[in-house]
This record gives C-alpha cells, structure tokens and sequence, in this order.
C-alpha cells in the first residue's frame, strides 16, 4: 500500500501502540527493579492511551531475574479498561503462571536467524516453534490471544542481513499454527527505510498488515523513519515502542533500545495519523523510570523536558 504521491497517508483507523517498557525495556537493566517501582510505572503508562503494555515475562527467574516478580506485579497493578496487558511466556510452566496471574494475551518468541536464535534459547528456529507449540494450543483451549516474536528480520548480529524469504518462511509457520499477530523485530536496529520495504513488499502479499506489528530499535538513528515507511506506504498500524526508549537486547551485541513511544507518537501524529496516545503522559512515566534508573533516557522528547511537548498541528 503506497503512500499518496500529493502528502502522507490518510486513515480512519486508530494506531495501536504496544508499549513494551515494562518488559523489553527492564529486562535489559543490570539493576533489579523494585515491585513497586514497576507497578507505579505500568499505572503511568495505562493512562497515557497506549493500547497494550507488555507487563512483565514468566521467563525462569534464573535466566532474567529482572523479571522474576512479574507474577507480583500483574497481580497489583491497576487494569485500565481498554488496554490489554499482555506477558512474555517461553514454555508450558510459563504458561501456567501467566494463567495464575490473571493474563488473557501472551508472547511467544523465535527467529528469523539460527545462529540468534541459538545464543538467544539455545535452539534453532524449527526448534523453537516445536517449543511453544504445546504452550500455543494451550492459550488458545484458554481463550488467550497469542503474539508471536520473530527477532532479527532484518539484520542478525552474527550472520549479517537476513533475507526476508527467511522471515516469510517463519511468519508462515506461526500463521498456520493459529498465532494472532506478529510482531516484526528489526532486534539489531540497523534496518532502514529500504530494508522495511523489502521486507513488507515480501511478507503482505501473503499477511494481512491488521496481523502485523513492527517492533525497532534506534541504534542508528532511524527507527521512527521505519515506523512512517511502514505506516504510510504499507498501512502497518501497530507498532511496538518502549517510554523512554528503554531497551536493548543482551544477545544482539550493540544493540540499542527500543524506538522511544513518545517519539514515534509525535512523528504519527505529525505525519496525520489518528493515535490516542498523549505523548506528555508517557514522558511523564519514562521520567520518573528514568529517575529510578539513575540515567538519561534516550528519547528526543523526553530530553526536550516541556509542557508543550504535544504535536498541536500547523500554527
């Protein structure tokens, strides 16, 4: 779907923003997190007008013991009706704790690269998917929605650019095994406008952009570029950011954080998308995070430290 060659795309149809902070963006700290910490900032985000957080992993506490109270935090934090709160789940025992804490949408994870995804789960990806296939049949007998992850669709940090062939090979696997949607990872950052086209020319002539979420990274700079390319020449509309631009990836050397939220709202909204996000809200939230964790956030707009950050159209 290209853009309209006389301005940017036009659409009736409501962004949807899966902030994932709360689990990409702490699971990559060196410090643990407090509880309460994580629950004031998954409150924060619920009132920005975000359609999804992504609130924690039931991953084994050994492997990411940033993450390891997520069972607490679900069970305390305040569900804003509306936005679905949505968990990370790697196996059947994950599986079970999710359904324990009370969460109706989960994430399975793999690959488009097998050496990634041998370092990342030490498996390959015809492995992986064999994995979670028992974890998908059992959501789905549950009546939880399920999200499938495909990491480094476009570059792997060891085996350089990915074809999208490959990609379109997983994305083709979790589509018939009865995965929701699926979220598109550029994991290494490194994709620009050109490798999104590749990419989505590829992949939706085979899946519809209503199944599709993209999922960047900024490490060189041009993630929100990749966010408009994919919205407005291929009517992607859902799109996975951190507040903040939290994030990064342990097994992707050199990875950097996720495209900040408040970024890409602002960058939609200028280019005349619908979004009901209020990109001041989620500022607010990467802040007082950002405090907790000692540093500087990334984000352009949370560096900008005004009120009168809010995209407020043409003078």
């Amino acid at each position: 779907m290209m853009a309209d060659s006389n301005g940017p795309r036009q659409s009736s149809s409501v962004i949807r923003i899966v902030e994932v902070g709360p689990r990409d963006g702490l699971q990559n700290e060196s410090d643990i997190v407090s509880t309460e910490v994580k629950v004031a900032f998954i409150n924060a985000l619920s009132k920005s007008g975000v359609a999804e957080i992504e609130a924690g992993s039931f991953v084994s506490p050994r492997v990411i013991p940033q993450l390891a109270d997520s069972d607490e935090v679900f069970r305390r934090i305040d569900r804003r009706p509306g936005v679905i709160y949505s968990a990370l789940v790697p196996n059947e025992r994950g599986l079970e704790r999710a359904r324990a804490a009370g969460v109706n949408k989960i994430a399975v994870f793999t690959a488009a690269s097998d050496t990634f995804t041998r370092r990342n789960i030490n498996c390959t990806i015809d492995e992986s998917i064999e994995r979670f296939r028992p974890v998908l049949y059992g959501a789905k007998r549950d009546g939880m929605v399920v999200r499938g992850y495909i990491s480094t669709v476009t570059h792997c940090p060891f085996e350089g650019a990915v074809q999208p062939s490959k990609v379109l090979d997983v994305v083709r696997q979790l589509l018939d095994l009865g995965v929701d949607e699926i979220s598109l990872g550029d994991t290494v950052g490194k994709a620009a406008p050109r490798d999104i086209r590749r990419l989505l020319d590829e992949i939706l002539p085979r899946a519809e952009p209503s199944r599709l979420s993209l999922h960047v990274h900024d490490t060189c700079g041009l993630a929100v570029a990749n966010v408009l390319t994919a919205w407005a020449e291929y009517g992607i509309e859902t799109f996975d950011t951190a507040a903040g631009g939290l994030g990064g990836c342990p097994y992707a050397p050199g990875a950097s954080g996720n495209v900040a939220t408040e970024d890409v709202v602002y960058a939609l909204k200028a280019s005349g998308a619908l979004l009901a996000v209020d990109e001041r809200k989620v500022i607010a939230a990467a802040s007082e995070i950002g405090k907790v964790l000692n540093r500087r956030l990334s984000s352009r707009l949370s560096q900008v430290r005004t009120e009168r950050t809010a995209y407020e159209g043409a003078a």
